[in-house]
This record gives C-alpha cells, structure tokens and sequence, in this order.
C-alpha cells in the first residue's frame, strides 16, 4: 500500500493528462472539429481528473489510502461491466452468425433448385472474379467509395471501374453482374449523351441495384416505365455525405429530378465515419467544393484495381484484418468502449442530415431540379417488433425541408399480405426482382409530371 501511495498521485495526473490530450487529438484532429460538441463531456471529465489528480498531492495518507481503495474498485467494476457486455454480444453474434447462417443456406439451396432446375452459386466474389477472368480478363467486382473513407488517396473517388463487367452480389442464387459506364456508375453508358435526364439517382447497395440483373433494378425499371433517360449514380455502401457529393460532382443542368432514395437500417449510422473524412467533409463545409472527378475517371480506375484483393493477396488481407481485430478489440476494452456508448451513446446525426439535405435541396434548386426523398424499409421492419421513432424522426425532417416524401413502406409493404415476400427466400438481405419493381413503379407514380 505505501508503494501505491507513493505512485498514486503523479500516475493519476499523468493519465489524467493523457486522457485530456487525447480528447483534443480524437475531437479537433481524427474528427477535424466536426464533433467538439460531443467531446465537450470528455474535456470536462479529463479537466476534473486533472484537478483532482494536484488535489490529491496534499492530502493526508489515510485519505489517500481510502481513495486508492476506491479507484481500484471502481476501475475492477468498470471493466467487469465490460468485460460482461463483450460477452453478451459475442454470444448473440455467434448464434445468430453459425447456426442461423447454416439453417438459412440449406433452405436457400431447396428453394432455388426447385424453383429454377439449377444450384445456388455458393462461390465468393473472389472465387468468381478468378473463374469468369479466364474468360475475360477484363471483368471486375464492385468497389464501394467507403472503401476509401480511411485512407488518404489525395482524391475521394464516388464510384466504381469504369467501362467494365462488374461483378456485384449474391442473395438470389445468382451473381448479379452488370456493365458499368464510362463513370463506373450502373448504366448503359448512353444515357450520360442523353440531351434530358428525367431521373438522377443516388443511394446506397438498394438504389445501386443489389444482387439483382438489369433490367430488374430500380434505375432500369424507371427507364422503361417513363421510356427518358435515368442516371443511376448510386453505389453500395453509400451515406448522406457521400451522396451529396455525388450529386455536386456528377449532375448536369439536363437534370429535371433527383431521386434521393434512403434506406432505414444504415444510411445514417454510415454518416457517422463518412464525416471522418476530410474530403468529404468539404463538401458539407464548402458549397463550392469540389474534386472534378469526371476529369479523374483513370486515376479512380487505378485506384479501384489496387483495392481488388485477388488469390493469396485476399488471403493475407483477411490474416491482417484478424490480427488487426484483436488489437482493436484489445484497445476497445482498455477504453470500456461498450460500456461508455451505453452510458455516454454517440451524438444523434439527423441535425447533419438534415443539413446534408438542404445542401442538396439548394443544389437541386439551382440546377432547376426537384429533389425527392425515397424512404426504403428493411427486412427488421416486418420481422421483429419496430421502433418507428427514426422512421418519423425522418419524416419530419424531410417535410420541414420541403421535399416531397415517398413513403414506400406505407404505398408498397404494408399493403403486401406477407411483406417478407419482397425479401431473397424471406430473409434479411436487399429486394427480390419482384420487390424492386413495386418500389420502383410507386417512386414513378409519384414523381411523374
């Protein structure tokens, strides 16, 4: 006791400064400032640390000692909690990875063979990429813009490889494979000629058109129904902030609407790590910003063939990200990371959403397009009991804005006898062909002139 009586104090005040300095790194470095707000609390707590830490200098030794007994029990009882919500998790995580997984395949399997004669394609991505290049050598896999949101490329690209077979998904028993155009977005390249443009289209793996073929996804389906040209300029993975990036960088003055198309269970907890990024967040600081990524389409090609894990590249990739797992696993515990959300949880993101939105309504209105907000639902909806407070959270953002809301849970689900029949084999994932297409002609109902 008298050892740690000794080191107490000065171990306390050095943590407490480097608790204090790495608030400032996380809050005006990591996030750029963008999040001062939310390490306000952390700023006061390391400042207090601090103050007590000189305080305890001067007391007298049995005082110490009783607080020495009560920091070692609170510091036990903290990770303690933690250590019991890492468990809870990782037990949830692995029944519902193993045993569900397993169960959903088998049925996958029966019901693909005895609708269509042929087996479910069980091949990975890479598996695939590596049997069609022996055929064409030039045919690749999608690769998502957040890829990018860690690194420091010099550029942000939006999109994918260009003028390529692109390899997508699976949840249908089939790989979708498409031909991406001259931007690497999922169109026939001819629609950027077009001298109008009727639909303009961002979002994320839904709007992209996810594990399903042209011309079942929502971009084709609105082209033949108004029989005008639509740009699809969505892509998976996508957020808020990526996608008013898209519009600044790609929408032409032929554009009449834009199809904001926003899904439930993600796009706003993917806002959370796009604003890490600096690029990005210009976008959202400076409405003049922009990356001329039309003149960059090369240097976005080489990029996304360097992103392209293949053989025993992808192999080393996935040793790496294991071993990186565990020390960011190690690192979450040291920091009581569960814990702390659940006490302290993240800051809400709809007031940057909603600012992303009137970013975009503005530049919609300048190019003399209307913005529209297309809400999807997810497969958690119609499978477990849903909180609808997002949902109408959303809502009224959207109508505060002024931007027409296209309710496709309330026009197209709801009125399904068994909504999960839009969804692969009634299980989670994106839509079925069928599902797509009912979205697709409700979003044209209601933005047609």
């Amino acid at each position: 006791m008298n050892y740690l009586k000794k080191i107490f104090s000065p171990s306390f005040f050095i943590l407490s400064i480097f608790l204090f300095i790495y608030t400032f790194y996380k809050s005006e470095i990591y996030w750029d400032g963008n999040k001062k707000d939310y390490y306000f609390t952390y700023y006061l707590v390391s400042s207090i640390f601090i103050c007590l830490s000189i305080f305890t200098f001067f007391i007298n030794h049995k005082i110490k000692e009783y607080l020495i007994i009560i920091v070692i029990s609170t510091v036990i009882t903290l990770y303690f909690l933690e250590s019991y919500l890492i468990f809870k998790k990782q037990i949830s995580k692995e029944q519902l990875s193993k045993k569900d997984q397993i169960k959903e395949q088998i049925i996958k399997d029966q019901i693909y063979e005895n609708i269509t004669g042929k087996k479910f394609d069980k091949r990975t991505r890479v598996e695939i990429l590596n049997d069609l290049k022996k055929k064409n050598s030039k045919i690749q896999v999608t690769v998502s813009p957040y890829n990018y949101l860690n690194t420091n490329k010099g550029i942000f690209p939006l999109s994918g490889i260009s003028n390529s077979k692109t390899i997508f998904c699976n949840e249908n028993g089939y790989y979708s494979i498409y031909q991406s155009d001259r931007y690497g977005f999922n169109n026939p390249d001819g629609e950027w000629d077009a001298n109008k443009i009727e639909y303009l289209i961002v979002g994320d793996s839904f709007a992209h058109g996810a594990c399903v073929n042209r011309p079942d996804d929502i971009g084709s389906v609105l082209r033949n129904l108004s029989k005008k040209s639509v740009l699809n300029l969505a892509y998976a993975g996508n957020g808020p902030l990526i996608e008013l990036a898209t519009i600044r960088e790609y929408m032409d003055s032929n554009v009449k609407k834009v199809l904001w198309i926003y899904f439930e269970d993600n796009d706003l907890s993917g806002l959370h790590n796009e604003m890490s990024n600096k690029i990005l967040m210009k976008y959202y600081n400076d409405k003049n910003f922009t990356q001329n990524l039309r003149l960059k389409q090369k240097e976005i090609d080489k990029l996304s063939l360097n992103s392209i894990q293949i053989g025993k590249r992808e192999k080393r990739r996935k040793e790496r990200q294991e071993r990186n797992t565990l020390v960011i696993k190690l690192l979450n515990f040291i920091k009581i990371t569960n814990l702390r959300v659940l006490i302290y949880p993240p800051p809400q993101l709809t007031p940057r959403l909603k600012e992303i939105l009137k970013l975009s309504k503005e530049l919609a209105d300048d190019n003399n397009s209307k913005l529209y907000f297309i809400y999807l639902p997810g497969y958690t909806r119609y499978k477990t009991n849903y909180d609808n407070k997002g949902y109408n959270l959303i809502k009224d953002i959207v109508k505060e804005l002024d931007i027409p809301f296209v309710d496709i849970p309330k026009e197209v689900f709801e009125k399904e006898k068994n909504p999960l029949n839009l969804f692969p084999f009634k299980m989670n994932g994106h839509y079925t062909a069928e599902g797509y297409k009912k979205v697709s002609e409700t979003i044209y109902k209601f933005t047609r002139d």
